[in-house]
């Protein structure tokens, strides 16, 4: 599945440090499709909490720090 997100809305999303675990409204409007599910300070965390959510309709995407 493809999502039209621009790059106003991801920057909106980007943290300044750390990681965001951010998910995906596939039928959000534009500009209003994504939204912070939790904030991690290292990889390791956000990479296991994004592995541990286990519903298969969640479309999910982690966003570094700038």
């Amino acid at each position: 599945m493809e999502h039209d997100i621009d790059g106003e809305e991801k920057a909106r999303f980007t943290p300044e440090s750390g990681f965001n675990l951010v998910g995906i409204d596939p039928f959000g409007s534009r500009g209003n499709q994504l939204y912070v599910i939790e904030h991690f300070e290292n990889y390791k965390d956000a990479l296991g909490a994004k592995k541990s959510r286990k519903n298969p309709d969640e479309y999910m995407i982690l966003y570094p720090g700038a």
